[in-house]
């Protein structure tokens, strides 16, 4: 009976407590305590954790406060619910509770991430998002598609600068809608820009030309972009690629904004005004020139002449000019920010560590040069004598390592510059003096370098590739000058300087005409000791006919017969396709046609066949 009576008095002891836990939990569940119920006990324990109340006795109800300190006094933890796959896995409860326990750690590593994402370089770059497009720039865009398609398809010549006058447009209606301002540098890229553009006009040659338009790109790039910094003038052309893809969905929004009724009632009259201002051309203009040749002749010659063959060729050519615009305008609009790319110095070396090399360096230098001037008083022929090398191997070979060596120096200096000393000004000034001398005694390498081509160039003449690595070699002393101004006086314009110089000489280059320049050595050097290479004129472009109209004739005939073939390839191009140097070299042509017989040609050596060297 005794047994009965404890028994019968914990069951009522423990009804009382289980009826007593849900009021006090705050969950008004009843029969909490009830056999049976594991699911919804475990539901109300993850609801108690959720809303904070205080876990109920002998539960796995986590807790929702604060982790206490293992060091500070506290109840002992609960222990974990159920994990998965074991009997009375509770979901709710083992999420919560897995939460709960990696909370802190767990936003720790979202913060974290985030922080990385934020300072990574793609985010530090990116600029807010641009103002919707203006209808002037999607009318700029078109209309330099349209001119691309016309102007560029039968050649390259003027027309290159005119395809690229709606692509500035447009760039300039989207600055301004941006709230930009026209910077002085700006103005000075922008001003290149256009004068290198201008070179496929006036000249035939495509090399040349093709360096101006790389040039054009750059310039265009450090415009739009408004950087200062080398990171900045490296990577500001790769913008360009963004923006292609960017821009495409910033104009197709700014279409699709103008697609409602009242952007209708705008669009519609132009649109109906355009077609109607078409017809009458097409159909007045077909009379006049119907009832005029003159007239004809010159509708002729102003308007492009497009088949039905090229109209696939012609839609490429507006896809491409059309996106070049549009990327040019979306980066006017939001530029990428290169200059936010940091550059940290590297761990700067004592004077010693870092000095030594340097001074071993320009010793070697100085020897070198030592002997150039000891070569220089005793005249080329003991050298010539001991070294068993012809005059143009001697010349030959010492360029091409003094042009490497220009080359190297520069890596060299660029290096040093990172891990120079900068403990106060004594080693700002000893980093100055041992950087000076060695650009000094590089400066004596490169003129020693171009004085080795110029006795090739006497014995041999003037070959392009010759003209070109010497024009390099001249840059690469003309940017160690800058970089000694920029010791002297500091260095926070030597990024732009290096490359204006760089875009300068290409202009440069382009405007004194390379073919011309060649041609006008080798007429010179015929006419003092008559040797002459007609196979290599035969290369030529039209910029050369000039100085080979002055050749006596058989000469002259088989060194024109290259331009003269070119001519007849362009023959019937447009006028916005045909450069200043073929107009010219046509009228000479024109004046005095080629005479000379295949015969001649050959016994001249023209299909003998010529190397660079």
């Amino acid at each position: 009976m005794s047994e009965n009576a404890d028994k019968a008095k914990r069951d009522a002891t423990g009804g009382e407590a289980a009826a007593e836990r849900p009021a006090e939990s705050g969950t008004g569940m009843p029969g909490a305590g009830a056999p049976g119920a594991g699911a919804s006990e475990a539901a109300a324990r993850g609801t108690a954790a959720v809303q904070g109340a205080a876990p109920v006795e002998g539960t796995a109800a986590v807790q929702s406060a604060a982790p206490v300190d293992a060091a500070s006094p506290g109840p002992a933890a609960a222990p974990p619910p159920a994990p998965p796959g074991s009997p009375g896995f509770d979901s709710v409860a083992w999420h919560i509770w897995v939460a709960q326990r990696k909370g802190p750690q767990w936003q720790q590593a979202q913060a974290e991430a985030v922080a990385r994402a934020q300072a990574s370089m793609a985010r530090r770059v990116r600029s807010a998002q641009p103002a919707p497009i203006r209808t002037a720039t999607l009318v700029a865009v078109l209309v330099a598609g349209l001119a691309t398609a016309v102007l560029l398809g039968d050649g390259i010549g003027p027309g290159l600068l005119l395809a690229a006058v709606p692509a500035m447009v447009a760039a300039y209606v989207s600055a301004r809608a941006a709230g930009r301002t026209i910077r002085p540098w700006t103005v000075v890229w922008s001003l290149g820009c256009v004068a290198l553009l201008a070179v496929p006009a006036l000249r035939d040659s495509a090399w040349p030309s093709t360096l101006a338009v790389l040039a054009a790109v750059l310039l265009a790039a450090l415009a739009l972009h408004g950087t200062r910094r080398w990171p900045g003038v490296l990577l500001s052309p790769l913008g360009f690629v963004d923006t292609v893809v960017t821009g495409v969905g910033w104009a197709w929004e700014g279409v699709r904004s103008r697609g409602g009724d009242v952007a209708r009632t705008r669009w519609l009259p132009i649109a109906k005004a355009t077609v109607v201002a078409v017809v009458l051309l097409l159909v007045f203009g077909a009379l006049f020139a119907s009832a005029d040749a003159a007239f004809a002749d010159l509708l002729g010659g102003l308007t492009p002449d497009i088949s039905v063959g090229e109209s696939p060729f012609r839609v490429a050519l507006f896809l491409v000019g059309a996106l070049c615009a549009l990327s040019v305008a979306r980066t006017a609009a939001a530029p990428l920010r290169w200059d936010r790319v940091s550059t940290t110095p590297g761990k700067p070396r004592s004077r010693v560590e870092w000095a030594l090399p340097l001074i071993v360096l320009n010793l070697l230098f100085a020897g070198f040069i030592a002997v150039q001037l000891v070569v220089l008083l005793g005249g080329y022929d003991k050298v010539l004598e001991r070294t068993d090398l012809t005059y143009a191997e001697y010349a030959r070979q010492g360029f091409w390592q003094l042009l490497w060596a220009t080359v190297f120096v520069m890596a060299v200096i660029a290096l040093a510059l990172r891990w120079a000393p900068r403990g106060g000004p004594g080693d700002r000034r000893f980093v100055r003096v041992v950087l000076g001398t060695l650009c000094l005694l590089t400066l004596v390498v490169v003129a020693s370098a171009v004085r080795r081509m110029d006795l090739y160039v006497d014995a041999y003449g003037l070959t392009r590739l010759r003209l070109s690595v010497v024009t390099m070699e001249l840059w690469l002393g003309l940017v160690i000058v800058l970089l000694m101004a920029a010791g002297a006086f500091g260095g926070r314009w030597l990024a732009r300087a290096v490359a204006g110089s760089a875009a300068a000489t290409v202009l440069a280059f382009g405007l004194i005409s390379p073919d011309g320049i060649i041609a006008e050595t080798n007429v010179a050097r015929y006419t003092s000791d008559k040797k002459i290479d007609v196979e290599y004129f035969r290369h030529l472009s039209a910029d050369a006919a000039p100085a080979l109209d002055r050749l006596p004739e058989p000469q002259r005939s088989c060194a024109l017969i290259g331009v003269r073939d070119d001519l007849a390839e362009s023959e019937g191009a447009p006028w916005f396709a045909t450069s200043l140097a073929q107009s010219r070299a046509r009228r000479i042509l024109d004046a005095r046609p080629v005479t000379a017989t295949t015969r001649d040609c050959v016994r001249l050596g023209l299909y003998g066949g010529r190397s660079e060297y």
